[in-house]
């Protein structure tokens, strides 16, 4: 399905820039310490993390964020993240994202598994998977 690889494509107007990325149980990272912290609390709490690069400018971004966020109120076992590429270039290029969307699975910080790209079906598939490998906590 549908990647950005760059931002020079055509954009919305600005007005209408920030789509809802990160509602329902998704926690916006906004800087490299709180992205620390989020795999902090996920370890202490035993969660699994999906962690979403994504930018407000890709449109695949803005068709599977509701979507994702849907998901994040399903599976409360899983710490859900939403990361701006344009906002933490440093830890997108650590991550070695080169589209957008890209989805990581992350257990005790370390990529379990990885989706490129804005498939609902394969997303929720590994969702699947990796939470079968987890037990449920709540």
């Amino acid at each position: 399905m549908g990647n950005c690889l760059n931002k020079h494509q055509a954009r919305d107007d600005d007005s209408n820039h920030h789509v809802e990325f990160a509602s329902g149980n998704v926690q916006l990272v906004t800087t490299k310490e709180s992205w620390d912290q989020k795999f902090e609390q996920a370890k202490k709490e035993g969660k699994l993390v999906i962690a979403n690069f994504s930018a407000t400018w890709c449109g695949p971004c803005k068709t599977i964020a509701p979507y994702y966020c849907e998901l994040s109120e399903k599976y409360l076992s899983i710490m859900f993240l939403l990361v701006d590429v344009d906002e933490l270039t440093d830890l997108s290029t650590s991550w070695d994202i080169k589209a957008t969307p890209t989805f990581f699975f992350l257990r005790d910080g370390k990529e379990v598994d990885k989706l490129v790209g804005a498939n609902k079906p394969e997303l929720e598939k590994k969702i699947g998977a990796v939470t079968d490998l987890v037990p449920q906590y709540q």
